[in-house]
Protein backbone atom coordinates (compact mmCIF):
# COMPACT_ATOMS: atom_id res chain seq x y z
CA UNK A 1 0.00 0.00 0.00
CA UNK A 2 1.25 3.47 -0.83
CA UNK A 3 0.12 7.01 -0.08
CA UNK A 4 1.66 10.26 -1.26
CA UNK A 5 1.63 13.38 0.91
CA UNK A 6 1.08 16.09 -1.70
CA UNK A 7 3.00 19.18 -0.59
CA UNK A 8 4.20 20.27 -4.04
CA UNK A 9 8.03 20.17 -4.07
CA UNK A 10 8.04 18.69 -0.53
CA UNK A 11 5.80 15.74 -1.50
CA UNK A 12 6.83 12.27 -0.37
CA UNK A 13 5.55 8.69 -0.36
CA UNK A 14 4.46 6.58 2.61
CA UNK A 15 4.95 2.91 1.79
CA UNK A 16 3.16 0.40 4.03
CA UNK A 17 4.27 -3.15 3.35
CA UNK A 18 4.94 -6.29 5.36
CA UNK A 19 8.62 -7.22 5.19
CA UNK A 20 9.83 -3.86 3.84
CA UNK A 21 12.36 -3.70 6.71
CA UNK A 22 14.31 -6.37 4.80
CA UNK A 23 14.40 -4.24 1.62
CA UNK A 24 15.44 -0.88 3.05
CA UNK A 25 18.46 -0.63 0.74
CA UNK A 26 16.31 -1.12 -2.34
CA UNK A 27 13.72 1.49 -1.21
CA UNK A 28 16.32 4.05 -0.12
CA UNK A 29 18.13 3.80 -3.47
CA UNK A 30 14.89 4.91 -5.19
CA UNK A 31 14.91 8.31 -3.43
CA UNK A 32 18.61 8.84 -2.62
CA UNK A 33 21.45 8.79 -5.14
CA UNK A 34 24.33 9.59 -2.77
CA UNK A 35 26.63 7.20 -0.89
CA UNK A 36 26.76 8.05 2.83
CA UNK A 37 23.99 7.31 5.32
CA UNK A 38 23.83 7.98 9.05
CA UNK A 39 21.28 5.89 11.00
CA UNK A 40 19.94 7.06 14.37
CA UNK A 41 18.20 4.39 16.44
CA UNK A 42 17.90 3.21 20.04
CA UNK A 43 19.24 0.11 21.79
CA UNK A 44 15.88 -1.73 21.79
CA UNK A 45 15.28 -1.25 18.07
CA UNK A 46 18.91 -1.85 17.13
CA UNK A 47 18.82 -5.23 18.87
CA UNK A 48 16.04 -6.40 16.52
CA UNK A 49 16.60 -4.46 13.29
CA UNK A 50 19.97 -2.66 13.36
CA UNK A 51 22.00 -5.39 11.66
CA UNK A 52 19.18 -6.15 9.22
CA UNK A 53 18.99 -2.54 8.01
CA UNK A 54 22.78 -2.16 7.93
CA UNK A 55 23.10 -5.33 5.84
CA UNK A 56 20.40 -4.19 3.40
CA UNK A 57 22.01 -0.77 2.91
CA UNK A 58 25.57 -2.07 2.60
CA UNK A 59 24.29 -4.59 0.08
CA UNK A 60 23.45 -1.59 -2.11
CA UNK A 61 27.00 -0.23 -1.59
CA UNK A 62 26.04 2.56 0.80
CA UNK A 63 28.61 3.68 3.37
CA UNK A 64 26.73 3.52 6.66
CA UNK A 65 27.22 4.61 10.28
CA UNK A 66 24.75 3.60 13.02
CA UNK A 67 24.32 5.53 16.27
CA UNK A 68 22.32 3.75 18.96
CA UNK A 69 20.91 5.80 21.85
CA UNK A 70 19.21 5.03 25.16
CA UNK A 71 15.50 4.35 24.65
CA UNK A 72 12.89 6.61 26.24
CA UNK A 73 11.58 10.18 26.25
CA UNK A 74 14.58 11.56 28.16
CA UNK A 75 16.78 10.92 25.11
CA UNK A 76 14.67 13.50 23.26
CA UNK A 77 16.02 16.24 25.51
CA UNK A 78 17.71 19.24 23.87
CA UNK A 79 21.01 18.28 25.57
CA UNK A 80 21.28 15.12 23.44
CA UNK A 81 21.77 17.20 20.28
CA UNK A 82 25.45 18.23 20.66
CA UNK A 83 26.49 14.58 20.95
CA UNK A 84 24.54 13.74 17.77
CA UNK A 85 26.00 16.70 15.85
CA UNK A 86 29.50 15.62 16.92
CA UNK A 87 28.84 12.11 15.62
CA UNK A 88 27.71 13.64 12.31
CA UNK A 89 30.97 15.60 12.15
CA UNK A 90 33.06 12.54 12.99
CA UNK A 91 31.41 10.75 10.06
CA UNK A 92 32.05 13.82 7.84
CA UNK A 93 28.33 14.06 7.07
CA UNK A 94 27.62 16.69 4.39
CA UNK A 95 24.47 18.28 3.00
CA UNK A 96 24.42 15.81 0.12
CA UNK A 97 24.23 12.83 2.51
CA UNK A 98 21.27 11.15 4.22
CA UNK A 99 20.01 10.48 7.76
CA UNK A 100 17.67 7.60 8.61
CA UNK A 101 15.46 7.65 11.71
CA UNK A 102 14.98 4.00 12.68
CA UNK A 103 12.76 3.76 15.73
CA UNK A 104 9.68 5.01 17.52
CA UNK A 105 8.40 8.54 18.04
CA UNK A 106 11.33 9.68 20.19
CA UNK A 107 13.93 8.67 17.59
CA UNK A 108 11.84 10.00 14.69
CA UNK A 109 11.39 13.40 16.34
CA UNK A 110 15.00 13.65 17.53
CA UNK A 111 16.64 12.45 14.29
CA UNK A 112 14.27 14.57 12.22
CA UNK A 113 15.08 17.69 14.24
CA UNK A 114 18.81 16.97 14.04
CA UNK A 115 18.43 16.53 10.26
CA UNK A 116 16.51 19.81 9.96
CA UNK A 117 19.16 21.82 11.83
CA UNK A 118 22.54 20.25 11.00
CA UNK A 119 24.17 22.27 8.19
CA UNK A 120 20.78 24.05 7.85
CA UNK A 121 19.06 20.88 6.73
CA UNK A 122 19.99 17.44 5.43
CA UNK A 123 17.66 14.87 3.84
CA UNK A 124 16.21 12.16 6.05
CA UNK A 125 13.99 9.10 5.86
CA UNK A 126 11.61 7.82 8.52
CA UNK A 127 11.46 4.08 9.30
CA UNK A 128 9.02 4.00 12.22
CA UNK A 129 9.09 0.85 14.32
CA UNK A 130 6.38 1.56 16.92
CA UNK A 131 2.66 1.67 16.22
CA UNK A 132 2.43 5.23 17.48
CA UNK A 133 5.20 6.37 15.14
CA UNK A 134 3.73 4.45 12.18
CA UNK A 135 0.29 6.04 12.46
CA UNK A 136 1.20 9.45 13.76
CA UNK A 137 4.59 10.96 14.51
CA UNK A 138 6.47 9.79 11.38
CA UNK A 139 3.89 11.43 9.09
CA UNK A 140 3.40 15.16 8.60
CA UNK A 141 6.84 16.67 9.10
CA UNK A 142 6.69 17.73 12.75
CA UNK A 143 10.07 17.16 14.41
CA UNK A 144 11.10 18.40 17.85
CA UNK A 145 13.05 18.01 21.06
CA UNK A 146 12.03 18.60 24.67
CA UNK A 147 13.15 21.25 27.12
CA UNK A 148 13.14 20.66 30.87
CA UNK A 149 10.02 22.83 31.13
CA UNK A 150 7.98 21.01 28.52
CA UNK A 151 7.69 18.62 25.64
CA UNK A 152 8.33 19.51 21.96
CA UNK A 153 9.06 23.16 22.80
CA UNK A 154 11.87 23.38 20.20
CA UNK A 155 10.99 22.03 16.78
CA UNK A 156 10.62 22.41 13.03
CA UNK A 157 8.32 21.47 10.20
CA UNK A 158 10.67 19.27 8.18
CA UNK A 159 9.43 16.54 5.89
CA UNK A 160 11.22 13.26 5.16
CA UNK A 161 12.10 12.00 1.67
CA UNK A 162 9.88 8.98 2.35
CA UNK A 163 8.35 6.92 5.16
CA UNK A 164 8.83 3.14 5.14
CA UNK A 165 6.34 1.29 7.34
CA UNK A 166 6.56 -2.44 8.06
CA UNK A 167 3.56 -3.67 10.13
CA UNK A 168 5.44 -6.89 10.93
CA UNK A 169 7.89 -5.06 13.21
CA UNK A 170 4.99 -4.47 15.61
CA UNK A 171 5.20 -8.13 16.64
CA UNK A 172 8.23 -7.24 18.80
CA UNK A 173 6.36 -4.55 20.76
CA UNK A 174 5.35 -5.37 24.32
CA UNK A 175 1.71 -4.89 25.39
CA UNK A 176 2.34 -1.46 26.92
CA UNK A 177 3.76 -0.01 23.71
CA UNK A 178 1.13 -1.64 21.55
CA UNK A 179 -1.53 0.01 23.74
CA UNK A 180 0.49 3.24 23.49
CA UNK A 181 0.06 3.23 19.70
CA UNK A 182 -3.61 2.33 19.96
CA UNK A 183 -4.19 5.57 21.87
CA UNK A 184 -3.35 7.50 18.67
CA UNK A 185 -5.06 4.98 16.35
CA UNK A 186 -8.38 5.36 18.19
CA UNK A 187 -7.98 9.15 18.12
CA UNK A 188 -8.41 9.18 14.33
CA UNK A 189 -11.82 7.52 14.66
CA UNK A 190 -12.86 10.02 17.35
CA UNK A 191 -11.90 13.14 15.40
CA UNK A 192 -12.69 12.22 11.79
CA UNK A 193 -14.30 8.86 11.10
CA UNK A 194 -17.07 7.18 13.12
CA UNK A 195 -16.97 4.15 10.79
CA UNK A 196 -13.31 3.62 11.64
CA UNK A 197 -14.21 3.89 15.34
CA UNK A 198 -16.86 1.19 14.89
CA UNK A 199 -14.41 -1.00 12.97
CA UNK A 200 -11.93 -0.81 15.87
CA UNK A 201 -14.68 -1.30 18.44
CA UNK A 202 -15.83 -4.52 16.77
CA UNK A 203 -12.38 -6.15 16.63
CA UNK A 204 -12.47 -9.37 18.66
CA UNK A 205 -8.93 -9.13 20.01
CA UNK A 206 -5.41 -7.92 19.22
CA UNK A 207 -4.82 -10.94 17.02
CA UNK A 208 -7.67 -9.94 14.71
CA UNK A 209 -6.45 -6.35 14.83
CA UNK A 210 -2.91 -7.41 13.83
CA UNK A 211 -4.27 -9.36 10.85
CA UNK A 212 -5.86 -6.08 9.67
CA UNK A 213 -2.93 -3.88 10.65
CA UNK A 214 -1.92 -2.77 7.14
CA UNK A 215 -5.45 -1.39 6.61
CA UNK A 216 -5.46 0.23 10.08
CA UNK A 217 -2.14 1.99 9.48
CA UNK A 218 -3.20 3.04 5.98
CA UNK A 219 -6.46 4.52 7.32
CA UNK A 220 -4.69 6.54 10.02
CA UNK A 221 -2.01 7.81 7.63
CA UNK A 222 -4.65 8.71 5.03
CA UNK A 223 -6.66 10.77 7.53
CA UNK A 224 -3.48 12.53 8.63
CA UNK A 225 -2.41 13.04 4.99
CA UNK A 226 -5.64 14.87 4.17
CA UNK A 227 -5.35 17.11 7.21
CA UNK A 228 -1.66 17.90 6.64
CA UNK A 229 -2.19 18.71 2.96
CA UNK A 230 -4.85 21.26 3.92
CA UNK A 231 -2.97 22.72 6.89
CA UNK A 232 0.74 21.90 6.84
CA UNK A 233 1.83 24.43 9.48
CA UNK A 234 -0.76 23.64 12.16
CA UNK A 235 -2.68 26.94 12.00
CA UNK A 236 -6.17 25.49 11.67
CA UNK A 237 -7.57 22.05 10.88
CA UNK A 238 -4.35 20.23 11.78
CA UNK A 239 -4.95 21.22 15.40
CA UNK A 240 -7.71 18.58 15.43
CA UNK A 241 -4.93 15.97 15.56
CA UNK A 242 -4.14 17.33 19.03
CA UNK A 243 -7.33 15.91 20.54
CA UNK A 244 -6.47 14.82 24.09
CA UNK A 245 -2.95 16.24 23.84
CA UNK A 246 -3.35 19.36 26.01
CA UNK A 247 -4.11 17.24 29.06
CA UNK A 248 -2.02 14.33 27.76
CA UNK A 249 1.23 16.33 27.61
CA UNK A 250 0.50 17.70 31.07
CA UNK A 251 0.02 14.20 32.46
CA UNK A 252 3.27 13.03 30.89
CA UNK A 253 5.11 15.99 32.35
CA UNK A 254 3.48 15.71 35.79
CA UNK A 255 4.83 12.16 36.08
CA UNK A 256 8.21 13.19 34.64
CA UNK A 257 7.60 11.01 31.53
CA UNK A 258 8.06 7.91 33.68
CA UNK A 259 4.56 6.57 34.43
CA UNK A 260 2.59 7.03 31.20
CA UNK A 261 3.67 6.77 27.57
CA UNK A 262 2.49 9.45 25.14
CA UNK A 263 -0.39 7.35 23.79
CA UNK A 264 -1.51 6.34 27.29
CA UNK A 265 -1.52 9.97 28.43
CA UNK A 266 -3.39 11.11 25.31
CA UNK A 267 -6.01 8.41 25.92
CA UNK A 268 -6.63 9.74 29.42
CA UNK A 269 -6.68 13.29 28.03
CA UNK A 270 -9.30 12.37 25.40
CA UNK A 271 -11.61 10.92 28.03
CA UNK A 272 -11.10 13.74 30.56
CA UNK A 273 -11.65 16.53 28.02
CA UNK A 274 -14.78 14.81 26.68
CA UNK A 275 -16.22 14.44 30.15
CA UNK A 276 -15.77 18.19 30.68
CA UNK A 277 -17.10 19.17 27.22
CA UNK A 278 -20.11 16.87 27.70
CA UNK A 279 -20.90 18.52 31.05
CA UNK A 280 -20.74 21.91 29.30
CA UNK A 281 -23.16 20.78 26.60
CA UNK A 282 -20.57 20.94 23.79
CA UNK A 283 -20.54 17.18 23.19
CA UNK A 284 -23.33 14.69 22.55
CA UNK A 285 -24.35 12.80 25.70
CA UNK A 286 -22.73 9.38 26.32
CA UNK A 287 -19.75 10.15 24.06
CA UNK A 288 -17.36 10.00 27.04
CA UNK A 289 -18.80 6.60 27.94
CA UNK A 290 -18.07 5.31 24.40
CA UNK A 291 -14.51 6.61 24.70
CA UNK A 292 -14.12 4.90 28.07
CA UNK A 293 -15.38 1.58 26.65
CA UNK A 294 -12.96 1.46 23.72
CA UNK A 295 -10.03 2.55 25.90
CA UNK A 296 -10.74 -0.31 28.29
CA UNK A 297 -11.01 -2.68 25.30
CA UNK A 298 -7.48 -1.75 24.21
CA UNK A 299 -5.97 -1.81 27.72
CA UNK A 300 -5.69 1.95 28.05
CA UNK A 301 -6.34 3.95 31.22
CA UNK A 302 -9.09 6.55 31.13
CA UNK A 303 -8.42 8.37 34.39
CA UNK A 304 -5.47 9.53 36.43
CA UNK A 305 -5.06 9.76 40.18
CA UNK A 306 -4.21 13.45 40.30
CA UNK A 307 -6.24 16.59 40.87
CA UNK A 308 -6.99 18.44 37.63
CA UNK A 309 -5.83 21.72 39.17
CA UNK A 310 -2.35 20.26 39.58
CA UNK A 311 -2.17 19.69 35.83
CA UNK A 312 -3.12 23.29 34.98
CA UNK A 313 0.36 24.65 35.62
CA UNK A 314 1.78 22.38 32.92
CA UNK A 315 -1.10 23.28 30.58
CA UNK A 316 -0.11 26.94 30.92
CA UNK A 317 3.20 26.08 29.23
CA UNK A 318 1.61 23.96 26.52
CA UNK A 319 2.54 25.27 23.07
CA UNK A 320 -1.10 25.19 21.91
CA UNK A 321 -1.72 28.15 24.26
CA UNK A 322 -1.61 31.47 22.41
CA UNK A 323 -1.68 34.56 24.61
CA UNK A 324 -4.49 34.19 27.13
CA UNK A 325 -6.40 31.97 24.75
CA UNK A 326 -6.32 28.20 24.73
CA UNK A 327 -7.26 26.14 21.69
CA UNK A 328 -8.64 22.81 22.77
CA UNK A 329 -10.15 20.09 20.62
CA UNK A 330 -13.61 18.87 21.54
CA UNK A 331 -15.87 16.28 19.95
CA UNK A 332 -19.37 17.23 18.91
CA UNK A 333 -19.84 13.48 18.63
CA UNK A 334 -17.71 10.48 17.61
CA UNK A 335 -16.18 11.27 14.20
CA UNK A 336 -16.86 15.02 14.39
CA UNK A 337 -14.39 17.31 16.14
CA UNK A 338 -13.85 21.06 16.35
CA UNK A 339 -11.34 23.61 17.63
CA UNK A 340 -12.84 25.34 20.65
CA UNK A 341 -11.32 28.67 21.65
CA UNK A 342 -11.39 29.16 25.39
CA UNK A 343 -9.15 29.98 28.36
CA UNK A 344 -7.66 27.96 31.20
CA UNK A 345 -10.95 28.51 33.07
CA UNK A 346 -12.48 25.79 30.84
CA UNK A 347 -10.94 23.25 33.21
CA UNK A 348 -12.14 24.81 36.47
Amino acid sequence: MELVIDLKEKSYPIIIEKGIINRVGEEVSKVYKGKRIFIITDHNVSKYYGDKVLFSLKNKNFEVKLLSLEPGEKTKGFNTLPDIYNEFLNFNLTRSDLIIALGGGVIGDLAGFAASTYLRGIDFIQIPTSLLAQVDSSVGGKVAVDLERGKNLVGSFYHPKCVLIDPQVLSTLNDKFFADGMGEVIKYGFIKDSNFFEFLYKMKDNEQLMSNMEEVIYKCCDIKRQVVERDEKDKGERMLLNFGHTLGHSIEQYYNYEKYTHGEAVAIGMYMITKISEEKGLTKKETAEKIKDILIKYNLSYEVNVNLKELLEAINLDKKKMGNDLNIIVLKEIGNSEIYKTTISFFS
